[in-house]
């Protein structure tokens, strides 16, 4: 401080005599102490809000103040502070020095030292890594800093502040504001504040902020050159202007997402598509002026580096599905998602335009086009699909299911949810014609799986998939016995299996189910089947125990004590058990416990009849449980939850 207030004026800022009357003594000056992060609580005790006053004798002040000066010489005078670390310091003195102090762009500074990441700065940030609450990295080899904003705490003040302080620790790197203080929230000063002082910024995401607009947006494009990942949700005064210039300003751009913003058009698309040559990932939703120019424009000029797209809710046709099946050549992630004003012709043409050939994950949600035609087409035009998933798929039926995966060669994860038309027939037909690579399957909410009439014969001819491992159906409510039945023999290498809320189920089909399994189960979660009884949960543990790991009886009110005295004498490798609103009672964990080689980690009960009498059974449980959650347990006592508490103080309680 005393090189700045040293300066005598002989310079070409001012050319009359010094301001201070004994500028060379800098034990004149008040001492601010030990370095602060300028980042500080709203109460922060030790900030300095009064005006640095000379001395010239302890407790004979001049009257002269240097907050008597304009800002145009205070400016002058702050950004010729030899550090970053000064820079903090003085930035705490009061807001008018912090807003002057975020004022200074980086090429502005003027400073004996070098400004530059020294020894001391590694010293710095090598404390701040001690304290996780004020730096992130998003990995080991990252060396910069990170903020978040949320709701209240989201002022231009605050980012005046990081702007100031972060360049001490090695430069902000990422910048996330989720949402905006009502009264003061982040405008554009805040966010050109960051541009000026924080050049290493490479992530910049931006929620609901509705108050930045083009003006800071640009001076980020000017100042940041490292940004790598950008993103802008629900800012509506954010325009083509600002992609433009983002696109032109940041070469090294690879991940861009846009959603909720209503001002930004086709040109925005098409510069990003022309001046991101590094271009990699774009995620559009909720954009009414993008249509399918914008989408044809990024495409065409983005085709060779571009491997991440994901459209939602916008206003395009058939020709953006052309466009996307013509010139994704390098996209392997592709999710299309309540594109209205799309028709089967255009999934059509997406497949038969032979440009998607490394797609590899593809997701379709509320299209009314996606019809049996369209996905044929895919199937066929994708060699390389592995993964497959579709939600609110109406127009889907059992003959389209099949037909996409006999054309798919190498799906492996197939995933339905909400496809009423798709039925028990197409269900199975998709599992005996997947050419044995389908791994893991998953329906959910498909009300058109019905259950076989038992007085009805059936003329199946049973063509087991060796390669599936992982079934899982979620509240399919025509789900019953036969069904599970016909996929026991269907299935016999599964080893992940989830059956939630079946009602239909009943141990009649379970029993010849888990017969049929013959590698054997691993994790298994029966949740919600308020039908099975402890007779099929004892053939599971007798049949499947030596391999069980994670076993899941949530909401099963017929399966009680009998199911635990199977478990702990059958299966040794369980670490996972969650019993949650069963009939389990004190004799059920007493009987847990008596298990000699039981070494669970994770045990739910919560809404079960156990009381004090259940605690040194629990006690015993808890030489190796990680965590116990005990919630609505309302005969177990306060006092014997304190004394667990104290007991297994190596557990996390949940009560």
């Amino acid at each position: 401080m005393s090189k700045v207030f040293g300066f005598s004026g002989e310079g070409d800022f001012f050319c009359r005599d010094s301001i201070c009357t004994n500028p060379k003594e800098a034990t004149l000056f008040l001492s601010h102490g030990h370095h602060l992060d300028v980042y500080f609580p709203p109460n922060k005790k030790s900030r300095v809000s009064a005006p640095i006053v000379l001395r010239e004798s302890i407790g004979e002040p001049t009257g002269v103040s240097i907050e008597v000066l304009p800002d145009e010489c205070l400016f002058e005078i702050l950004r010729r502070l030899p550090g970053n670390q000064e820079r903090s310091v003085c930035a705490c003195v009061s807001k008018r020095w912090l807003t002057l102090l975020s004022s200074i762009h980086r090429d502005e500074i003027h400073s004996d030292e070098v400004v530059s990441r020294t020894a001391g700065d590694f010293n710095v940030i090598n404390e701040e890594v001690k304290d996780k609450t004020l730096t992130e990295y998003e990995n080991e080899s990252d060396r910069y800093v990170s903020r978040i904003l949320e709701g209240k705490k989201a002022t231009d003040t605050r980012l005046s502040a990081i702007s100031v302080g972060t360049a001490a620790h090695g430069g902000l790197g990422k910048l996330l504001v989720r949402g905006s203080n009502p009264t003061q929230g982040v405008t554009d000063v805040g966010l050109s504040a960051i541009a000026r002082g924080c050049p290493t910024l490479r992530v910049l995401s931006l929620w609901n902020v509705p108050c930045v607009g083009d003006a800071s947006l640009l001076e980020i494009a000017k100042s940041c050159p490292l940004l790598e990942k950008l993103d802008l949700r629900h800012c509506h005064l954010v325009t083509d202007k600002s992609l433009a210039a983002l696109a032109k300003g940041c070469p090294n751009l690879t991940e861009v997402t846009i959603d909720s913003c209503r001002n930004i058009g086709n040109e925005g698309l098409l510069s990003l598509g022309k001046g991101c040559t590094n271009l990699k990932s774009v995620s559009v939703k909720d954009c009414p002026l993008i249509g399918d120019q914008g989408i044809a424009g990024l495409l065409s000029n983005a085709s060779f580096i571009l491997t991440k797209l994901k459209l939602q809710g916008l206003n395009v046709t058939d020709l953006s599905l052309a466009v996307i099946g013509h010139y994704g050549k390098q996209v392997i992630d592709l999710v299309l998602e309540n594109l209205c004003n799309v028709s089967e012709r255009g999934f059509w043409l997406m497949g038969n335009g032979h440009g998607l050939q490394k797609l590899s994950s593809l997701s379709v949600s509320s299209c009314q086009g996606a019809s049996d035609i369209g996905f044929d087409s895919i199937g066929k035009g994708c060699p390389n699909l592995k993964q497959l998933c579709l939600r609110r798929c109406s127009v889907l039926s059992d003959n389209g299911l099949v037909s996409i995966a006999k054309s798919a060669v190498s799906l492996e994860r197939l995933q339905l949810e909400e496809c009423h038309r798709v039925s028990q027939y197409g269900l199975f037909g998709s599992i005996m014609n997947s050419h044995g690579t389908l791994k893991s399957l998953a329906l959910a909410k498909c009300l058109g799986i019905k259950d076989f009439d038992k007085d009805v014969e059936l003329h199946l001819t049973i063509s087991p998939c060796m390669s599936l491992s992982s079934l899982s159906i979620t509240n399919c409510p025509g789900f019953g016995d036969s069904n599970l039945v016909i996929l026991g023999k269907i299935c016999p290498q599964l080893q992940n299996l989830d059956l939630i809320g079946l009602c239909k189920i009943t141990d009649s089909g379970l029993l010849p189910f888990l017969d049929d399994c013959e590698l054997g189960l691993a994790k298994v979660n029966i949740s919600g089947c308020i039908n099975l009884t402890d007779e099929a949960i004892s053939a599971l543990c007798s049949t499947h125990g030596w391999g069980l790991e994670v076993l899941n009886l949530d909401s099963c009110p017929k399966i009680g004590d009998r199911s635990l005295a199977a478990i702990s004498k059958n299966c040794q490798l369980l670490n996972d058990l969650d019993v949650s609103n069963s009939a389990v009672s004190d004799l059920g964990i007493t009987a847990l416990s008596c298990g000699d080689h039981l070494n669970l980690q994770i045990l739910s009960v919560a809404g079960c009849h156990i009381s004090d009498k259940s605690l040194p059974a629990l006690k015993k449980l808890g030489r190796s449980l990680l965590g116990l959650n005990l919630q609505h347990c309302n005969s177990l006592s306060h006092g014997s939850v304190k004394f667990l508490l104290e007991q297994l103080w190596k557990c996390d309680i949940i009560y």
